[in-house]
């Protein structure tokens, strides 16, 4: 791996960890200032019609389409056709977004009992409110991904990366200053101009940015953007409706489920944000390298190895939260949440930690298929697995509530994953690799660890939610660790080796 990747994959990583604990941060101050309420629930419903904006137009495929053909202008020492063809995809789709959120804008009245059947008027009348708000920082979070994407292509990353924790910052700021759901609004919107936007325009204008008005619907690249990323754009796959799905479900179970959902799933979310997508990342540049250069199995060895050193983060990760997680949602959304509500998302966060392993995997496993180019594969499978699922969170929703909706969720992602394995393993040989005997050998420790944390939990009680939490938690974590090296898991030992390696003393040790 070059130094490059290296320090960008170290920036992502480590960026990745703020994020998500300035993303913490922000649901603690959702929670501590609105709880579980039904105002929380319209605020985190008032997102849907501007996510799938933003999915519609961008696809999550900006970065991944528009970096490499921003980079290959720039290899070629052509720094004017580089900014042609960013100009000319960046105004088609800033025309788009603009569009598209003026029209939801104008129909948000029409559109709010779609998105959430079982709000009362007043909560309708406010979800419109709020949504009008937010859909307008779609419009930054769109353009500031494809400057986000210029800047990433020259290897310069920070200013991409913090735009994150700027946007979040602002979230926080507006709500706790404001201290309502409106505030929160706002703060949103001027995040996203602050953040994903404005840092970005501000990193390029320093490097002599070159964005240019006007259309130029012929130009090759445009072609080649809309070709790569269409199948994502027009794919609907079970990890972006997840969300969906849980707010339009929760929001007909009673006030205060889709705020429930949100928290339970934020927790879940930390470990993943901080494993999964920072594995990925990292490991897309290097698995594109090696189907470049021919080399497919070599790919699928590094992938294999990428989502075997994953897993077993999330999997000891997922069991110390299962265990602690009314503690911690005690310790983070604080007295404003009953001590029912916070029962209740303990149990919640422990049903999606049963897809904890699965959110890690996939987002590495996808960067398999992008790295060979294909991009349908990914989509269509996402897609036929949600249309399988949408009766089963209908279902578990309606007989278990908030907990079968959860159950759900975690099912239904773990059946997206396995799915992506197995034409991947055709296509990129070596991808699963030593993938089922890790499996087996992680059953004892997960059940260990679960079976640890619960029992010392039901035997001991301390006063204060965070030493409850961090017994419990951290007996179940090592528990899981210590088995996981009885029982072999080389994940787990190279891990230990390396950190052995920086410990004071140790340095040297080894050759």
């Amino acid at each position: 791996m070059s130094r490059q990747v290296r320090i960008a994959a170290l920036i992502w990583g480590g960026t990745a960890l703020l994020s998500r604990v300035i993303g913490l941060v922000r649901e603690a101050a959702i929670g501590r200032v609105m709880g579980a309420s039904g105002e929380a629930d319209v605020y985190f419903t008032a997102f849907n019609l501007g996510d799938w904006i933003n999915y519609l137009v961008a696809g999550g495929a900006l970065g991944l389409v528009l970096i490499p053909l921003f980079a290959g202008h720039l290899a070629r020492k052509d720094e004017a056709a580089a900014w042609r063809s960013f100009s000319a995809i960046a105004n088609v789709l800033g025309l788009l977004v603009l569009g598209l959120v003026s029209f939801a804008w104008v129909a948000a009245p029409a559109l709010a009992p779609l998105l959430a059947p079982g709000f009362s008027a007043d909560q309708q009348a406010l979800l419109v409110h709020l949504t009008r708000i937010l859909l307008p920082a779609q419009v930054f979070h769109i353009l500031g991904g494809i400057l986000g994407a210029a800047l990433q292509a020259r290897d310069k990353h920070g200013l991409a990366a913090l735009s994150s924790l700027v946007y979040a910052g602002s979230v926080v700021a507006g709500g706790v200053g404001l201290g309502t759901a409106e505030g929160f609004a706002w703060g949103a919107l001027a995040g996203a101009a602050l953040g994903p936007f404005g840092l970005t325009l501000y990193g390029n204008l320093r490097l002599g940015m070159a964005w240019r008005p006007g259309l130029d619907l012929g130009h090759p690249d445009l072609r080649t953007y809309l070709a790569r990323s269409l199948p994502i754009m027009v794919g609907q796959s079970i990890v972006v409706w997840d969300d969906w799905i849980l707010r339009h479900q929760g929001s007909q179970l009673g006030e205060g489920v889709v705020s429930l959902l949100n928290y339970g799933k934020t927790l879940m979310k930390v470990p993943l944000g901080v494993f999964g997508v920072a594995a990925g990342m990292a490991a897309y540049p290097t698995l594109a390298r090696l189907v470049a250069e021919g080399r497919p199995e070599e790919a699928g060895r590094t992938l294999a190895t990428a989502v075997r050193g994953t897993l077993a983060l999330a999997l000891g990760a997922g069991v110390a939260l299962t265990v602690a997680g009314a503690e911690v949602a005690a310790v983070v959304y604080g007295e404003r949440l009953s001590a029912d509500d916070r029962a209740q998302i303990g149990v919640l966060v422990g049903l999606f930690c049963l897809g904890l392993w699965a959110w890690s995997a996939q987002s590495v496993i996808a960067r398999g298929y992008y790295a060979l180019g294909r991009t349908w594969q990914p989509t269509l499978i996402g897609t036929l697995v949600l249309l399988a699922a949408l009766p089963a969170y209908s279902a578990l929703g309606s007989a278990q509530g908030a907990a079968g909706l959860a159950l759900c969720s975690s099912l239904a992602i773990s059946a997206y994953t396995l799915a992506l394995l197995v034409p991947l393993h055709r296509q990129l040989p070596g991808s699963t690799d030593g993938l089922g005997l890790f499996a087996l050998r992680c059953l004892l420790p997960t059940a260990g660890g679960l079976g640890v944390g619960l029992g010392l939990g039901g035997l001991v009680s301390l006063p204060h939610p965070l030493l409850q939490g961090a017994m419990t938690g951290g007996a179940a974590l090592l528990t899981f660790l210590a088995l996981g090296l009885i029982v072999g898991i080389a994940e787990l030992r190279s891990l230990f080796d390396k950190v052995a390696r920086r410990l004071p003393g140790r340095a040297g040790a080894r050759p």
